[in-house]
């Protein structure tokens, strides 16, 4: 039971954090109602539709059924380096919080949760960022044949460094 909790409170920590680095508006003029989309013939129950949030405008919640998704994709446009960084500083920080909770136990070693936060800030991000802009350079395309060789050679390269 304190396992459950704890995830809980990770997941929701997290999207709350997500929702506000994403500039997700909480203003009652950008409310559930006035963001709806129809519901498609698809749904046998409006109901569902229209009370779900993922059924929303994308022009009025960027990202449409992801909230935030194109304010991050534009962040990536803009700051692609930053934004990757920050990215993998979430991924790694997410990371290690999950493994010390769940497969660690005991108490949080804070010194290993922000030195492998900072790596995944000042190595992982940064250092992926130049590898797939190489790769992609290298291996320009995105069929199946394309996409597959470049998920090979990140499994056989890429990834087994940072293991």
């Amino acid at each position: 039971k304190k396992h459950k909790m704890k995830l809980l409170c990770v997941l929701v920590l997290s999207c709350s954090f997500a929702v506000q680095a994403f500039g997700v508006s909480s203003d009652p003029a950008l409310s559930r109602k006035s963001a709806l989309v129809q519901p498609t013939a698809f749904h046998k129950k409006e109901v569902v539709a229209k009370n779900s949030p993922l059924f929303r405008d994308p022009a009025v919640v960027r990202g449409g059924a992801v909230p935030g998704w194109n304010a991050y994709t534009e962040a990536l446009d803009k700051k692609p380096l930053i934004t990757k960084a920050m990215t993998s500083l979430v991924g790694w920080a997410l990371g290690d919080l999950l493994a010390q909770m769940f497969i660690v136990g005991g108490p949080i070693d804070w010194k290993r949760f922000f030195t492998l936060s900072f790596f995944g800030f000042i190595w992982h991000g940064p250092t992926g960022h130049y590898f797939y802009n190489w790769l992609d350079r290298k291996i320009p395309g995105t069929s199946g044949k394309v996409v597959a060789l470049k998920v090979g050679i990140d499994q056989a390269i890429w990834c087994p460094i940072f293991m």
